[in-house]
């Protein structure tokens, strides 16, 4: 089945193949200027640290709805071992089998295609078993700094936590950013809070999984308007899931991460900034997200902090 009509018109609109050069790898994050992150630093106050990311564990975020993306196996591999004889120093080493995209996690510009193509045009068949991602792989994109802003769509609209069936649209993202008082701008990193992560921390990881509110496939050429750097949020899906075009499965993915290069992070803990932006009555801080660069990864586990 074809991508229908309307994929394809929203995608000529927020597409940014070649605005950064043929040969660009990190899309959005060009934004990311140095007088971007300058200006960043500047939007700390206390000093206060948030982080961001969920515990990586066995019984984590993964339930097998996603095939191959399984949470953390953790085994011990040495334990008090005396390597240089009896008597000396005793080491500790563990090691870990995971999917990269297993909990909180930036999605690389490799991780969908459609049409045989990734970000800025270059072929789908470029990703391969052995070497992963050639191009837009996660190892590219070495830092990533910058001015966070948080939109706090469930406590604009009045709730906890949004429907399952809730399609986040631009109205929404303004509603919320009327309420945290700023604008969001060029290079910023957007958090979209929606509540969902509540569920999976009451221990209930289906009804966290699926079903999901999460962005609209309105929303890419909000972001695309804004100049946003990457986007956040706290659900696994990061796009309302079922879709709300039927027969239309993650369109947002391909929209930001094929036409726009713009990075995805998915199950961020967004319910402690919540409170603490509330708190001090501002959105804004400084985040600092920096990828693992796992060479050709399409994906890469986060620990998040933001600083107020």
């Amino acid at each position: 089945m074809s991508l229908p009509a309307e994929f394809h018109e929203i995608a000529k609109r927020v597409n940014n193949w070649g605005r950064w050069g043929a040969d660009d790898e990190i899309g959005t994050l060009n934004l990311i200027t140095d007088e971007v992150v300058r200006e960043a630093a500047a939007s700390v106050r206390s000093g206060r640290r948030v982080p961001l990311a969920l515990p990586l564990r066995q019984g984590g975020v993964q339930t097998g709805m996603i095939p191959g993306r399984v949470d953390p196996l953790h085994t011990m591999v040495q334990i008090n071992q005396e390597l240089f004889g009896p008597g000396t120093i005793a080491c500790s080493d563990d090691a870990v089998t995971m999917g990269l995209q297993a909990a909180t996690h930036w999605d690389a510009l490799s991780h969908v295609s459609h049409s045989g193509k990734l970000y800025n045009g270059r072929p789908a068949d470029s990703i391969t078993a052995h070497g992963g991602a050639e191009f837009t792989g996660i190892d590219k994109p070495r830092h990533i700094v910058s001015r966070g802003v948080l939109l706090d769509v469930a406590r604009a609209l009045g709730v906890e936590r949004l429907d399952s069936g809730h399609a986040v649209t631009p109205e929404n993202l303004e509603a919320a950013e009327e309420m945290s008082g700023t604008k969001v701008g060029v290079g910023d990193i957007v958090l979209v809070r929606t509540g969902q992560v509540q569920l999976l921390l009451a221990g209930d990881r289906e009804a966290y999984a699926f079903p999901s509110p999460g962005l609209s496939v309105r929303t890419p050429e909000w972001f695309h308007a804004r100049d946003v750097a990457a986007v956040a949020n706290d659900t696994l899906t990061f796009e309302i899931f079922p879709p709300e075009i039927e027969d239309l499965w993650l369109p947002v993915h391909g929209l930001h991460l094929v036409e726009m290069g713009m990075l995805q992070g998915q199950n961020w803990n967004l319910e402690r900034l919540s409170t603490a932006c509330g708190e001090v009555g501002r959105h804004t801080f400084l985040l600092s997200a920096m990828p693992e660069p796992f060479v050709g990864g399409t994906g890469t586990p986060v620990a998040p902090v933001a600083i107020l």
